[in-house]
């Protein structure tokens, strides 16, 4: 069964799905993040980092909290009912997951995060399938977690990195994607749902189509889309799909790799150890089957019922409506932050076009201010409460093809306001005046 909250939690949720059926009442749900109500140095919090790491609500941590209190146990072994209870409740999470993202349970693997899931991707799947002079693809907006296993293996093995560049509005250039799948050595194309630097959204369902019709296989980085947009595997048709809990306002130390059964049944066990053997002798082992095989060791059991309360709590919001505000948000931002003087949106840095592309991007802006590093700006931001991200985002890729070794990003999310923008940049104003 998926997470059950108790009796009185239902009535709570069904009176907010009912207040906000028709737009998200921002007020009710700041009201549900601990973090959000506390001071920096006199200053209320502006947390604008969702795109490192979300906030989590009560409701998360409660269930967690009672979790650990109550059902504290390891799945899959022992037969007293802390164990029993504990089972039951890892394996209702990843139940709840599954349904989450249109997938069958045992497609569901339980990680530590999406760095976890990608390198399982290129070290278990890409061990079978990948061999010297077989290419893999990559864009330029893509995570280092995406990147790294895979330069490993052109370090180990001598695989290729094709790397499909980015237009004038970052959106990954479909022409050359479709050049290299041409070519018929392209085994994987790792594809991010959502860029953690430039808020764009690349057609993924486009990217997929391609792929398959080539021959090669794609894997999703949904680590930003998943908070921001619905996500559906079987309507995607992708092969692999990852996310962490911690940037859907969920735990830390829990990710998830989705990939298809037949994929996840042909592909050698990750990690080896207790709990994802099926028997083991002095002279060789078997698997478990899947999702087992991948879970290697005691699983994260608090971390899997609150990312499954995250999930809960975060379906009683309708999909449009969080979309809906959070691309106002975004708009008012970009308009805002356009008025300060030599400051410059990424990818392009053209003032004038990136205020009507707002509506277009999800989640994130990023920015570079003439004189100012990003490091000083957001430390001096970070004293007066307003929480933002400065560096280069483990995306050097796209900021070295940008010619720039860093930049400020502004990340939104649910319980963000637009009262927060206008503080913002008001700081952000005066912050300039300190680092002049």
């Amino acid at each position: 069964m998926p997470f059950l909250f108790t009796a009185e939690k239902k009535v709570q949720l069904l009176w907010c799905t009912i207040t906000i059926s028709m737009s998200l009442d921002t007020s009710a749900i700041r009201r549900q993040f601990p973090a959000l109500q506390q001071q920096i140095n006199g200053h209320p919090l502006v947390y604008l980092d969702s795109a490192a790491t979300a906030q989590v609500p009560m409701a998360v941590l409660e269930a967690m909290s009672e979790c650990e209190r109550h059902d504290r146990g390891n799945p899959h072994r022992g037969m007293h009912v802390l164990a029993e209870r504990a089972t039951e409740k890892f394996e209702s999470a990843r139940k709840t997951v599954a349904e989450f993202i249109g997938a069958a349970t045992h497609e569901i693997i339980f990680t530590r995060n999406a760095t976890e899931s990608l390198n399982i991707v290129a070290k278990s799947w890409g061990k079978q399938n990948v061999k010297k002079g077989d290419v893999v693809a990559l864009t330029l907006l893509e995570h280092h977690s995406a990147i790294v296993p895979w330069l490993q293996h052109k370090e180990d093995i001598g695989i290729e990195i094709a790397w499909v560049g980015i237009d004038e509005t970052g959106m990954p250039r479909m022409e050359e994607l479709e050049e290299l799948l041409k070519a018929g050595k392209t085994k994987m194309v790792c594809i991010t749902g959502q860029s953690n630097v430039l808020g764009v959204r690349p057609p993924l369902k486009d990217i997929i189509k391609t792929a398959h019709a080539s021959g090669a296989l794609v894997t999703v980085d949904a680590t930003q889309l998943i908070a921001h947009h619905p996500v559906d595997v079987a309507d995607l048709d992708c092969d692999f799909l990852v996310f962490s809990g911690h940037k859907l306002y969920g735990p830390t130390g829990i990710g998830v790799l989705y990939g298809k059964r037949k994929l996840l049944e042909a592909m050698p066990p990750f990690l080896g150890g207790g709990g994802m053997i099926g028997n083991v002798t002095k002279t060789g082992f078997t698997a478990a089957d899947i999702p087992q095989k991948f879970e290697a060791g005691t699983p994260p059991l608090a971390q899997a019922v609150g990312l499954a309360a995250t999930i809960d709590w975060i379906s009683q919001y309708p999909w449009k409506d969080i979309e809906a505000h959070e691309t106002k948000l975004i708009r008012a931002a970009v308009t805002a932050l356009a008025d300060i003087p030599d400051l410059k949106f990424l990818p392009n840095f053209a003032r004038d076009k990136v205020p009507q592309a707002g509506a277009l991007l999800s989640g994130c802006i990023s920015f570079i201010i003439r004189g100012s590093h990003p490091h000083d700006l957001t430390d001096v931001l970070g004293n007066r409460g307003i929480c933002l991200r400065a560096g280069h985002h483990c995306c050097q890729p796209l900021h070295d093809h940008l010619n720039i070794p860093a930049s400020t990003r502004v990340s939104v999310g649910i319980y963000n306001t637009e009262d927060e923008v206008t503080l913002l940049v008001r700081a952000i104003d005066e912050a300039l005046k300190t680092l002049a």
